[in-house]
C-alpha cells in the first residue's frame, strides 16, 4: 500500500500535493488575521514579530481528514509563539526549510528539516520560528491516540500519554512512507471524507504507526504486552465485556462464559492486564461515555453517565477528569 521510498524529496511532494491552491486556507500579511485563523484551526496563540527585515507573509494550507489533519504553515519572518496547551490533540511539526526552537514540557529542541517536534496535549510550549521556517504539520486527536493505546495495552492508563519531543522523522522510513500515502490519498481523493470507513482506516493507521515508531512513556509497556500472549479465557472475557458493556454483568456469569473458575479469571486479568475484571469493565464503560459525549449526539452528561452505570456523579466526574484531562461537561461542549 505504501511506497518503500519517496520518488521525490519530502519538500517536493508537499509542494506538489499539499501546496495545491485548493488546499490553501489563507495567505495574509496581517498578523491579527493570521493569529485568528491559526487559533481556530490549531490553538489560540500569542505571536510576537522579532525581525524587521523579511516581510510578514504568512501562508497556510490545510486538509482535514477526520481525527487527523495535514497542514503546512509559514510566517515569512522570525516570530515568537506561545500557544495555549493543545489539550485535545497532538501536533507533529516537520520543518521543510529553516529551523525552530521548541521549548515544551521542560524540554528544549532545535528543530531542523532532519528533526521534527512532537508536542503533547498537556505540555506548556513556547516556540521561536526562523524567518525561513516552513513547517509540515500533522494534527492527531488525543482521543484517537488514547483509544488506540488502550486497545494495545489491553487496559486503561492513568498518566497522560506523552511523546518524546524530538522526532527524527526523516530517518523513519515507515513514517515517511505513511506521510507519502496520506498526501497521495488527499490529492487523488478530494472527497475522501465522504467515505467514513476509509477515513477510519487512515486514522487507525496513523495512530498505530506513531505509537509504534516514536518513543513515549508507554512504549516499554507495549513491548512487554507484545511478548505476553494472553490466555484464551482472558481474551474471551475481554471480548464479552467489550460487546456487552451496556448490560448488567456479574462475576459468576463472566467466569462461566470464560470457562474457568472465578479465582482463575481474577488471576488471569491481574497477571496479564493488571486490573480486575470489574475494573476493566468500568474502564470500558468510561470510554463509551467519552465517545458518546464527543459524538455530538448527547444532550446531558447525567443521562449518558447513568446509561453506562455511573450513578455517583461527583465520583464519576472526578474519575473522568483524572483520566481524560477535562470534565465531562467540557467534553460535551467541545462539539
Amino acid at each position: 500500500m505504501w511506497n518503500k521510498s519517496w520518488s521525490q524529496s519530502p519538500r517536493q511532494q508537499i509542494e506538489n500535493q499539499l501546496g495545491a491552491p485548493e488546499h490553501l486556507l489563507f495567505t495574509s500579511s496581517d498578523p491579527e488575521e493570521v493569529k485568528s485563523i491559526v487559533g481556530r484551526v490549531l490553538k489560540p496563540c500569542q505571536m510576537t514579530l522579532l525581525d524587521n527585515g523579511p516581510k510578514f507573509d504568512a501562508r497556510m494550507h490545510y486538509i482535514p481528514m477526520g481525527d487527523i489533519a495535514l497542514g503546512r504553515l509559514r510566517y515569512g519572518t522570525e516570530v515568537a509563539l506561545v500557544p495555549d496547551k493543545l489539550e485535545a490533540f497532538f501536533l507533529v511539526q516537520m520543518p521543510l526549510t529553516g529551523t525552530a526552537i521548541i521549548d515544551s514540557g521542560g524540554r528544549s529542541l532545535h528543530s531542523t528539516p532532519a528533526l521534527a517536534s512532537l508536542i503533547s496535549p498537556e505540555e506548556s510550549t513556547q516556540m521561536r520560528w526562523a524567518a525561513d521556517n516552513d513547517q509540515f504539520l500533522v494534527r492527531i486527536s488525543r482521543s484517537l491516540l488514547e483509544r488506540t493505546l488502550v486497545g494495545q495495552l489491553g487496559h486503561a492508563f492513568e498518566s497522560p500519554l506523552v511523546f518524546e519531543l524530538g522526532f527524527a522523522w526523516q530517518e523513519c522510513q515507515v513514517w515517511r512512507a505513511l506521510m507519502s500515502y496520506l498526501l497521495e490519498s488527499a490529492s487523488k481523493n478530494p472527497d475522501i471524507l465522504q467515505h467514513k470507513l476509509i477515513v477510519s482506516q487512515i486514522e487507525q493507521l496513523v495512530s498505530v504507526t506513531l505509537l509504534s515508531v516514536h518513543q513515549h512513556n508507554y512504549k516499554d509497556h507495549l513491548s512487554k504486552n507484545r511478548s505476553m500472549i494472553r490466555p484464551k479465557h482472558v481474551r474471551k472475557a475481554q471480548e464479552y465485556l467489550q460487546a456487552h458493556a451496556h448490560e448488567p454483568i456479574v462475576m459468576e456469569q463472566l467466569a462461566q462464559i470464560a470457562g474457568v473458575s472465578m479465582r482463575s479469571l481474577y488471576a488471569g486479568f491481574k497477571d496479564f492486564l493488571d486490573v480486575s475484571p470489574m475494573k476493566y469493565l468500568r474502564d470500558v464503560r468510561m470510554e463509551r461515555v467519552r465517545l458518546e459525549l464527543l459524538s455530538g449526539e448527547a444532550s446531558s452528561v447525567t443521562g449518558v453517565a447513568l446509561r453506562w452505570g455511573f450513578a455517583h456523579m461527583g465520583r464519576f466526574s472526578a474519575e473522568y477528569k483524572a483520566r481524560f484531562g477535562e470534565t465531562p461537561s467540557q467534553s460535551l461542549k467541545r462539539i
